[in-house]
């Protein structure tokens, strides 16, 4: 007589289940119980899958006990360069071989183009294999005569399939090394319960997938779907089972900008920034010309300014505009900035310099580049820029100006003011105001004058 299934609430956050429903999981979600069926007589999933306990909890794992540090051989990542500039920084050098790497973004945002491109790349080298769960062949093949993509005809295999037993048998079939999973949510495997896209088959699929690829030394990425906080969606734990987790922000217009939230196998403070054509994801390889207006016209606020992504330094122009106000209320408007930071600015020039507002203000980063609330070296930029406009004078195009503003009107040090310096040195700017505390005498021979600030009626004096 069959068993009768029991019913288990599973955490769509965390993976957590539980006997019975309960508000909030040990997680600190609330609200995230789902009910599941789940079959009593069901195999379990490391009886179905083969894999050992040991091999659970680290894909690499080969037994033989516990040995002494000594006994153990180090061995250095074997990275190499995927030909995709931006991709490769990313990476830390390029694609680590037999890694397992995790890419998410919002819909749109390229996920796919970039690893169709990437697939195609590798293909002149090793075998390689695209499988999509999620679009037909001939979609993608569409996508590679459409971005005019170069490969080899006879590495690279496509596949549609979303068993993830079968795709491991064509793997071992064509002997390929290097591999895309399109998406984790779509594929499912015998030896966990549930719908595609479950806590319990996300989390099972990454680590049968994980555990292949180190045991044979196959590189795999792996597109992964995001939640509405763009956040990764499923279980958390699908984070802590891959090498790295790379992340496609998309801001307004064309650029994209790739960052590494987790890589075993470099640093997470590179970032990468593309631009969306129609020939694909292009490497920005200089971010500064795009983020500058180019415009070689003197006008009243526009203020060029030095940020930091990663561990990269960008110029970008900040514009403002203030018009005489027709309405009861002025109105406040920011593409690409945080609106908060602009009302507290304002409210420090009424305080400190007596500057009356009334205008309507209208702030926008060129390039459609969107600006971090913890960015805050941009704050004396925001000033210059709003005074440019509102007093009708022009700030120099051959000006930078970076600093945080404290609220009782003195500038404060912003980090990495000498790499900053030197990057507007490199683009031709002749003078550059940081905050006092950034001097170093390493500014000095650059070829730019570097006016220190102390205070918000320095600024002030020094630009009008």
């Amino acid at each position: 007589m069959a068993k009768v299934p029991k019913t288990q609430f599973v955490c769509t956050d965390c993976g957590h289940s539980t006997p019975r429903w309960q508000g909030q999981c040990i997680c600190g979600s609330w609200n995230t119980m789902t009910e599941m069926r789940v079959s009593a007589d069901a195999p379990s999933q490391r009886a179905k899958s083969g894999l050992s306990s040991s091999a659970l909890g680290y894909a690499g794992s080969q037994g033989g006990g516990a040995k002494k540090i000594d006994d153990v051989q180090s061995a250095d990542a074997q990275k190499s360069l995927t030909g995709i500039g931006e991709l490769d920084r990313v990476l830390s050098g390029g694609v680590t071989k037999g890694s397992v790497n995790i890419v998410s973004g919002d819909p749109g945002a390229g996920k796919t183009t970039l690893l169709s491109d990437l697939v195609a790349r590798m293909s002149l080298r090793m075998p390689s294999l695209y499988c999509t769960a999620e679009e037909s062949l001939s979609q993608f093949k569409n996508r590679v005569d459409r971005l005019k993509l170069e490969y080899n005809n006879d590495n690279l295999f496509l596949l549609s399939e979303t068993s993830v037993e079968n795709i491991i048998d064509e793997l071992d079939a064509q002997q390929i090394k290097f591999a895309v999973i399109d998406s984790i949510q779509a594929v499912v495997t015998q030896s966990a319960n549930g719908s595609p896209g479950s806590p319990s088959q996300v989390k099972a699929a990454a680590q049968i997938l994980t555990q292949y690829c180190k045991q044979n030394n196959v590189t795999m990425f792996i597109i992964a779907h995001v939640n509405k906080n763009n956040e990764i969606a499923g279980p958390q734990t699908l984070v802590h089972i891959v090498d790295a987790l790379l992340h496609i922000d998309t801001n307004d217009g064309q650029i994209r900008t790739l960052r590494a939230n987790k890589n075993r196998f470099g640093d997470v403070d590179t970032v990468g920034i593309f631009r969306m054509c129609e020939r694909g994801m292009l490497s920005v390889d200089n971010p500064s010309e795009i983020f500058l207006s180019g415009s070689s016209t003197n006008s009243p606020g526009s203020t060029i300014t030095c940020i930091r992504k990663g561990n990269r330094n960008i110029l970008l122009e900040i514009q403002c505009l203030t018009t005489e106000n027709e309405a009861e209320y002025p109105q406040r408007v920011c593409v690409g900035l945080n609106m908060n930071r602009i009302k507290m600015l304002t409210g420090i020039l009424r305080k400190h310099t007596k500057t009356k507002i009334f205008h309507d203000t209208f702030f926008n980063i060129v390039g459609g580049l969107k600006i971090d609330e913890l960015e805050t070296c941009i704050d004396l930029a925001l000033v210059a820029a709003l005074l440019s406009s509102l007093n009708d004078f022009v700030i120099p195009r051959t000006s930078c100006i970076m600093g945080e503003l404290s609220l009782n009107g003195d500038v404060r040090p912003i980090d990495s003011g000498v790499p900053r310096v030197k990057e507007a040195a490199q683009h031709g700017f002749t003078e550059i105001y940081i905050p006092h505390r950034n001097y170093h005498k390493s500014m000095e021979g650059l070829g730019a004058k570097v006016m220190p600030v102390k205070t918000i009626h320095d600024l002030i004096a020094l630009i009008n």
